[in-house]
């Protein structure tokens, strides 16, 4: 499974860990994702979505359908 978030379309980064001593050695940052369920009313049924936090804080906001509607990743 991928680690994508469905709404915002975040993913892994790479970066360099960097030990005291200088030395560099490959490392991933990881996005914070969350599985949420959300109810929508205007199909009558809840669907399961892997999110990030701040994802989760728009749909907070503007609303589970207005954001489904400009999604980026959608399947």
């Amino acid at each position: 499974m991928s680690r994508i978030c469905k709404i915002t379309g975040k993913k892994p980064l790479i970066g360099n860990s960097v030990s005291h001593a200088g030395n560099r050695t490959k490392r991933r940052y990881l996005p914070n994702l969350q599985w949420k369920k959300f109810w929508i009313p205007e199909e009558k049924r809840w669907i399961r979505l892997r999110l990030s936090a701040r994802a989760i804080k728009t749909i907070d906001k503007k609303g589970i359908s207005s954001v489904l509607k400009s999604a980026k990743i959608l399947t």
